[in-house]
Parts: structure tokens; sequence; C-alpha cells
């Protein structure tokens, strides 16, 4: 939206030695064009939230499998392979040194137990073995990292001058963010003016939150992948769908100056890390409010070099391409017609946004809200790749089996321990719809779990019941041998 003539930024705001952080001017600038960015992400998360819980994009997901998601999820990352290296081009060895160590705890000591004092009742003071490394592996790869570049900063090690090469990896390359920092700032909504809206603003944005949508829920599949979890259903996603919306609602209210959606570099942290605990999750949203309000921790992480968060990125873009690839187990990749499906749909989603980057100009309309859309739609890669092969899959005849909806889609069913699973996983949180707030008009929200009545629980569950006892009979004749057969009416 800020490439559009009216509010590209003026040239000189990008010259560091130019700004004035407190002119009036200056305020000005910036401040006009976060209001512009407030209206249009509060307009535009009502579609989102409505596309949400309406249970429009979960009925979309009966028609998605995994030649959709493996390129959605896989051109979540591959475009951005540029900025990593660029980041970690700072300082090659700072960001080796960072990726070395993510490696280390991660993959090398997972099964190597740290002894912590820790305190029960029965057994009081007394030492239990906690696998630092494989529960924090990027946090302490980050802060040895951040550790020496402090060291090398103070010591003059790493070289002042600004255009000099390892500059960035000094600590106080952002300046002395820390001192200038408030001890203490509780944000407000419209703390910028009252927010403004155009509708060349609204297009443009709304293209940025279908794309997010798409990644949202090539994102879901990974960390469900990851987690070891079942495969969303179509309420858990149309809920976290709308649950962005009403995200991204408060943050344009609140003036943040972008929306909130599922982040990949959380899901490559996923998949180093091994842990997917809700409540770790809580902890972290609770740790991001306090450091919204203590300015001095938010300069605090702002003083990372560069090249640390470049070698983390390294690490996790790779586990989040490999997870999109890894989609493809469910599909027959010996069939010519997934093999070019996916081939097709990578390749296209790296080469047209590369192209609609380079020639913006020749996809010009007159209509410059038309124009941004297309813009931002043919740019994404994830957008290209995916709707590639959504369209494909779902018109190049296949099999069920073929495409691998069957094992996508039943790989988690077929009896009550895997409902109860199901249930235990995507349920509404804190009882919410079992034993708190339980009416029975919620099973027909779309973004609400269905519950099973008690006939078609009983029935699965004597079905289950019926099965294990036929495969123990079965087990049982194969003991006995073929000479005595049993009944499996005995059993």
């Amino acid at each position: 939206m800020l490439s559009l003539p009216n509010w590209k930024c003026p040239a000189w705001t990008n010259n560091a030695t130019l700004v004035n952080a407190s002119s009036p001017e200056f305020i000005q600038v910036w401040q006009t064009r976060m209001r512009e960015v407030q209206g249009t992400i509060i307009v535009t998360s009502c579609f989102q939230i409505f596309v949400g819980f309406s249970g429009l994009i979960g009925f979309l997901m009966r028609f998605i499998g995994p030649l959709t998601i493996a390129p959605t999820i896989t051109l979540v990352v591959l475009p951005l392979f540029e900025s990593a290296g660029d980041m970690a081009g700072q300082h090659w060895g700072i960001a080796f040194l960072t990726t070395f160590f993510i490696v280390l705890f991660s993959q090398y000591l997972k099964h190597v137990a740290v002894p912590l004092p820790s305190y029960q009742r029965g057994k009081k003071s007394h030492f239990s073995p906690v696998y630092l490394f494989q529960i924090f592996p990027v946090l302490l790869g980050l802060s040895l990292s951040w550790l020496l570049c402090y060291v090398l900063t103070v010591t003059s090690v790493l070289p002042a001058a600004p255009s000099a090469y390892g500059h960035l990896a000094r600590t106080d390359s952002r300046g002395d963010v820390l001192s200038q920092a408030p001890w203490f700032r509780l944000p407000y909504p419209g703390q910028w003016g009252t927010p403004t809206v155009s509708l060349a603003g609204i297009f443009g944005i709304l293209a940025g939150v279908i794309s997010s949508m798409l990644e949202s829920v090539g994102d879901y599949y990974a960390c469900a992948r990851l987690c070891g979890a079942p495969p969303p259903p179509e309420h858990a996603i149309s809920r976290g769908i709308g649950v962005e919306g009403i995200g991204c609602l408060l943050a344009g209210a609140w003036g943040t100056g972008s929306g909130t959606t599922s982040y990949s570099e959380n899901v490559g942290a996923l998949g180093i890390t091994k842990v997917g605990s809700r409540m770790v999750i809580i902890a972290g949203a609770c740790a991001m409010l306090l450091s919204g309000i203590l300015g001095k921790v938010g300069a605090m992480l702002a003083s990372i070099p560069i090249p640390v968060i470049g070698g983390m990125f390294l690490v996790m873009f790779g586990v989040i391409a490999a997870v999109g690839i890894s989609s493809l187990q469910y599909t027959d990749m010996n069939s010519s017609r997934n093999i070019f499906i996916f081939g097709f749909s990578l390749f296209a989603g790296l080469t047209i946004p590369s192209w609609a980057n380079k020639n913006s100009a020749l996809l010009k309309t007159g209509i410059i809200q038309l124009d941004q859309v297309i813009l931002v739609l043919l740019t994404t890669g994830m957008f290209v790749g995916g709707l590639l092969g959504f369209i494909l899959d779902n018109t190049i005849p296949g099999t069920q089996e073929e495409r691998g909806l069957l094992a996508w889609k039943q790989s988690h069913k077929g009896g009550m321990e895997s409902s109860q699973l199901i249930s235990k996983v995507y349920d509404l949180p804190f009882g919410i719809g079992t034993r708190y707030c339980n009416v029975s008009w919620f099973r027909y929200l779309p973004a609400c779990p269905t519950k099973l009545s008690c006939d078609k629980r009983m029935d699965e569950l004597k079905a289950s019941r019926q099965k294990t006892s036929v495969e123990a009979c079965l087990e049982r004749n194969s003991e006995v041998g073929a000479d005595t057969p049993i009944s499996t009416n005995w059993c």
C-alpha cells in the first residue's frame, strides 16, 4: 500500500542523516501513513473474520490436499533465501557460529540431560534431569552468539565504521536505542490519531490478507505434522482464521502498523525445539505483552545483531521447507501426474513472482486499485504456487489414493481413540462447550466442534471393541496354528 504515489515515503526520510525524529514535519509524515495503514487493516480484518467464522475457509478445505499444501508451505520460505543470505552475509563467521550452536543443541545434544535443582513435597530438594538443549536450542544459540557479539563490540574487535564489513554484527549498530527507550509506555487505541480509510489501500491490504490466510492454512498443517497431531479439522481451521482476523482488528486499532498472522519462523522453531505446548505459547504471549509495556526490554531485543538473526534463519527456513515437502509422503510420487503438479506449481511459484517484481510496469491496467491487487498477488509465491496446485489437483483426473486424499484425511480416523485425540487437540480450550457454556446451538457454529451424539459415540465404541476382538482372535489363530482353528464367534 505504501508503494502507491499518495503514500510513498519521501526520499529524504530514507537518509538517517537528514531525519530528525522529533521534528513536527517528520512526525506528520509517518503518523499520516500510520493512520492510513490502521484504517485499512481494521476494514480488511472484518473480511478475514467473516471468512473464518462463517465456515467458508473450512468448506474450501474439502478440496485441498497434499498437492496444494506442499507447494504452499515450501514457497513460504524458498523466496526468502536472498534475504536470509543478506542478513547472514553481514558477518558469515557470526552467522555460522549461531547456526552451529542451534544445530549442536537441537540435534547432537538433545538427549543430554542437565541436572537442575528441584523441589517436591515427597522428595524435598533434589536434582532432576532436564533436557535443556532440546527445549531451548534456539534461545541458547542466540544468547551465546549475542553475548559473543557484545564482547567483540566492547573490545572494539568489530569495526565501528558503518561502511565496514562486519559493522552490523555489533550490538550498538542500531544506535543507542537502549538508553533512549522509556522504561514504561502503555499503548492505547488511536494513539496516532483517528484512522483513515481509502479504497486503494483496502484493495492493497486485502490482497495481503488473502495471501496471509493461505499461508496460515499451510502453517496449521505444518504445526500438526511437527507436533504429531491429527490434521486440523474444518472447524479448527475456521476458528484459527477467524481469531487471526480478530487479532488484526486489535492490531489496527492499537496502531501496530501490521496485522497478526501465523508466523512461519515460529513453525520452524517448533520443529527445532519439539515444544508444542499451548501453555508455552500463552506464557510467551504474556511475556510479549510485558515487553510492549516495558520499553527497555523491546530496545534490548532490538540490539540483536543482524548476522545472528541470519544464522537462525538458515536453520528455521530449511526446516519449514522440509516440512512442506514431507507432505508429499501421502501421495503416490511414482505417478507422473503428481510429479507434474508439484514440480510445475513450485517452479511457477518462484518464476512468476520474480518476473512480476522486475516488470511491474507491464501489469498496469490504469486502475490503481486493481494494479495494486494484481501486483501483490503475483508477487506472492505461496499464493501463485498454492493456487496452481489447487486448480491442477482438482481438475486433472486422478484417484483419491493417487492424490493422497485417503491417507491425508483418513490417517487419523477410524476409531474411538482417534476421535478422542482430535477432540482433545482441537476442541475449544478451558472446557468451553463441554464443562462450561455447554449449549446445544454451539454445534451449529462453523468454528465450533461438532459433538457426536450418545448413540454415535456408542456405535463407535462398539465398532472399536469389535475390531479389537477380531484382531485378538486372529492373533490367537496364528499362535495355535492352522490345524486348530478358533471361531471368531467363540471370541
